[in-house]
């Protein structure tokens, strides 16, 4: 057997995006490729020179970069191969397999409407006549089918799938211009590349039936097929823009972690038992595009965000740092110098509760802050006499701590509250809003650790001299 080798087809999209059902079919084969020791290679179709933009490549590039998933080799240009395609196309003609069809454009609709009529596919009279009859005008170089008979596709997520050879056209391979079609280029860069399983989109399941005749006129051996089926809103119809994000950039800019996203889209049409959080090498390990479902996948967002908040409390302190400092860049925030060991000291004590890096970013502002702080008015009206005179208590208690850290901290305060024979809730909102500015915080203990000691009792000191 051949090393197996999968190879994910992209074209530049008219929206500049890479769509998440791309990913999920990148991912696909990347894990493919992966269980089975073989290859995964990237092909770029962009034959549409308008949609061809460097920009539009790059998106696909940065898309698959973000996601982890590089493929094995240089990847492939398709219109570069253009001679290549145009070489088996005057393969198929010496076989016998095309046909030049020099029908005029007025012909060809004439030839339409009569197929509609009769209830049958575009024929051309060119089909079988010799070439010696051959006009002095442009032609079109079309795949010559069966008329008889069936293509049978095996596909490894569908199941058999049976084609009647009388329903399918004689699908043009070139232009008159000369340029190469996609069912052509497609077959050509694929047997060229080695790639031994296709696995796309089922949108492409009747082109398998074409691209089949194609490798068959060209005594080549067809790949292995395997279709996926789509990526459905939450609400069961196909993703648009009204369930929210499509794009992977989208997803990125949300504040998903690449690994989150694996796990997630792994996730989208296959699965192994009852595990909903795996690692990459485990998937590996477990994939086969045998078990992927055939039924659509809808899009959730508590499972994504689930699993986010997962990969987040499971990141390296140091890189989520990373990625929150660039967030709050992105948002004009003034950083100092000093704020990166700060956010480091805090992130491991915020992050419980950050469904994405947004949230992370947002659970940080209120170490960010430079004193005084101004208090909004609802933290205002929490200060009354009482609750400032306790404050002032507590915060002499709190300076005589031993050592500033959470178990020792929560331990001081509730035996301060036990001594004021009150409940933390008489005092606890009011200290929050204090050492926050009224922004989100986290515990009590975890606000005051993240703030540092110096910081948590000058910002206490500051909201008593600033009210009395």
């Amino acid at each position: 057997m051949p090393e197996r080798s999968v190879v994910t087809r992209i074209a530049p999209s008219p929206t500049g995006m890479m769509h998440i059902g791309t990913a999920r079919t990148a991912l696909y084969n990347w894990l493919y490729a992966r269980h089975t020791g073989g290859k995964f290679l990237l092909r770029i179709e962009d034959t549409d020179r308008e949609r061809s933009t460097a920009e539009a490549v790059d998106v696909i590039f940065e898309g698959l970069k973000w996601l982890g998933l590089e493929p094995d080799a240089t990847p492939v240009f398709q219109f570069a191969r253009a001679d290549r395609h145009r070489q088996a196309a005057d393969d198929l003609l010496a076989r016998g397999a095309a046909y030049r069809d020099y029908m005029t454009p007025e012909e060809l609709e004439a030839e339409r409407e009569l197929a509609r009529a009769e209830g049958r596919v575009v024929r051309s009279p060119w089909r079988d006549r010799s070439p010696n009859d051959a006009p002095a005008r442009p032609f079109v170089v079309r795949l010559k089918c069966p008329l008889e008979g069936e293509t049978l596709i095996d596909d490894q997520v569908k199941g058999p799938v049976r084609f009647e050879n009388r329903n399918l056209d004689d699908l043009i391979l070139l232009r008159t211009d000369g340029t190469p079609t996609y069912n052509l280029a497609v077959v050509v860069d694929d047997h060229d590349m080695g790639v031994t399983h296709v696995i796309r989109g089922d949108d492409h399941l009747n082109n398998a039936a074409r691209q089949t005749l194609i490798y068959n006129g060209l005594g080549w051996e067809a790949p292995v097929w395997a279709h996926l089926p789509m990526i459905h809103g939450p609400d069961g119809k196909k993703l648009s823009k009204r369930h929210g994000a499509q794009a992977v950039s989208e997803f990125a800019d949300l504040g998903y972690l690449p690994e989150a996203m694996r796990n997630y889209l792994a996730k989208l049409g296959w699965g192994h038992g009852d595990d909903e959080i795996f690692s990459d090498d485990q998937a590996i390990a477990w994939f086969d595009i045998k078990d992927v479902v055939s039924a659509p996948a809808r899009l959730d967002w508590d499972k994504l965000n689930h699993l986010n908040n997962h990969y987040i409390r499971q990141a390296e302190p140091g890189r989520l740092t990373d990625l929150t400092l660039e967030i709050l860049k992105s948002r004009d925030w003034r950083l100092k110098s000093t704020d990166r060991p700060i956010l480091e000291r805090t992130i491991p004590l915020v992050r419980e509760g950050a469904k994405t890096l947004l949230d992370l970013a947002d659970a940080v502002v209120f170490v960010l802050k430079t004193r005084p702080l101004k208090l909004p008015d609802k933290a205002r009206s929490m200060l009354s006499r009482e609750t400032l005179d306790r404050l002032a208590r507590l915060r002499d208690d709190l300076a005589a701590a031993p050592a500033w850290e959470v178990a020792g901290l929560e331990a001081r305060i509730r035996a301060f509250a036990e001594r004021e024979a009150v409940g933390i809730g008489r005092f606890g909102p009011a200290l929050r809003a204090v050492l926050s500015g009224g922004s989100p915080a986290p515990d009590l203990a975890s606000a005051l650790v993240s703030l540092g000691k110096d910081e948590s009792l000058a910002r206490i000191a500051d909201a008593l001299s600033l009210v009395r």
